[in-house]
């Protein structure tokens, strides 16, 4: 049997807890774990990931096999953590699993768990994630953009550096974009290798076939800023895992917020801090921090 997709996610990222933060921040651990016990019995507000956490929740409804689990990984101690899960309870989230550490390092928790996706603020625990082969984004701050339930997942993602390993991305920074698309072309029969993302499209693949006929609960978008030639290489990468992407835009260098917004993204993936911030404006959007070494 085939295990499920399984997202970790910190607290801030499923409900909103910058003024519990902020505390943290300026007061210390010890006034932040007070004052999460003095507000147990608050429900916490929605945070900017929680409409897509309860969506993809909603999977496992698709048939009699349970194909996403969500597992809260969180630097917080046991006692400051009631009060995440009596709102995960209020808001009938169906999260049993957690991980709290107080405040010791969250990365080797995510292989124990069996974390497939992990989304934090933390920028420490994405890059220590990424370093432990996890695929992560680092969330842009930001509010919660939905009141409404989310019908059909809709995940953007770059390709170089995310989907795809970030080979041809180091020729495009050291060598320029003529030696890239040259590169590109000279190889555009030879696959390109997996990214940190590669094996997240492969599970999204995996729910979109045991889908009802007809139905089709995540739709994914490749948004590169590659442009012709450079997009061959692309398409049979694809076509060679044995994997679909439902939309691909190759923007040669565009701006992508509007696109974004056009397919209707609920979360962009990309590792340009550039793009992330500006996709922000419009997507949840989380940044993959690969480092990228120099070629040879």
């Amino acid at each position: 049997m085939e295990r499920c997709f399984t997202i970790g996610i910190s607290t801030r990222a499923l409900f909103d807890l910058e003024k519990e933060h902020q505390i943290f921040e300026t007061e210390g651990a010890e006034s932040y774990v007070r004052y999460q016990i003095a507000h147990e019995a608050d429900i916490l507000k929605p945070g900017a990931a929680f409409p897509l956490i309860q969506a993809f929740l909603k999977l496992n409804e698709l048939d009699d096999s349970r194909q996403i689990e969500v597992v809260i990984m969180s630097k917080n101690s046991a006692d400051a953590g009631l009060r995440i899960f009596h709102s995960i309870a209020y808001y009938g989230l169906d999260i049993t699993r957690a991980a709290l550490t107080t405040g010791a390092p969250i990365a080797p928790y995510l292989t124990a768990y069996g974390v497939d996706l992990y989304l934090s603020y933390s920028d420490r625990d994405v890059k220590d994630a990424i370093a432990s082969g996890v695929a992560a984004g680092l969330l842009l701050p930001g509010p919660c953009r939905r009141t409404e339930p989310i019908h059909q997942i809709r995940i953007a993602f770059d390709g170089d550096a995310v989907l795809f390993s970030p080979e041809a991305e180091r020729i495009f920074l050291e060598k320029g974009k003529e030696a890239f698309c040259d590169s590109e072309k000279e190889k555009a029969l030879v696959p390109l290798a997996p990214g940190p993302f590669a094996h997240i499209l492969r599970l999204i693949a995996r729910i979109q076939k045991v889908a009802p006929v007809g139905s089709n609960p995540i739709r994914t978008a490749l948004v590169t800023a590659r442009s012709a030639p450079a997009h061959e290489r692309v398409i049979r990468t694809l076509q060679y895992w044995g994997v679909r992407i439902d939309e691909a835009f190759f923007l040669g260098g565009m701006d992508k917020s509007q696109v974004l917004s056009a397919f209707g993204a609920h979360i962009f993936f990309d590792d340009s801090e550039m793009n992330t911030q500006s996709a922000s404006k419009v997507v949840l959007s989380a940044r993959v921090p690969v480092e990228i070494r120099e070629v040879g």
